[in-house]
């Protein structure tokens, strides 16, 4: 393990397999959103960008399919 960077309030550690861990300087392990929250903010872990919603077309009804019906009765 590899120290990547030491701020005045945590360890940040490259892991062998290329993962980050996070420590306070007391060496307590630090996870979940306050970890990803440092790692966002050192620029070691990017967020992706949300995909947009695809947007669905509204099937108009057409008068030409009610006028045929009509027509062949």
């Amino acid at each position: 393990m590899t120290i990547v960077k030491k701020t005045t309030e945590h360890k940040i550690i490259q892991r062998r397999d290329n993962r980050y861990a996070v420590e306070t300087l007391k060496g307590k392990p630090v996870n979940g959103d306050e970890k990803v929250a440092i790692l966002q903010a050192e620029g070691l872990l990017k967020t992706p960008e949300p995909k947009p919603e695809p947007v669905e077309e509204v099937a108009e009804e057409t008068t030409e399919e009610g006028g045929e019906e009509a027509a062949a009765e």
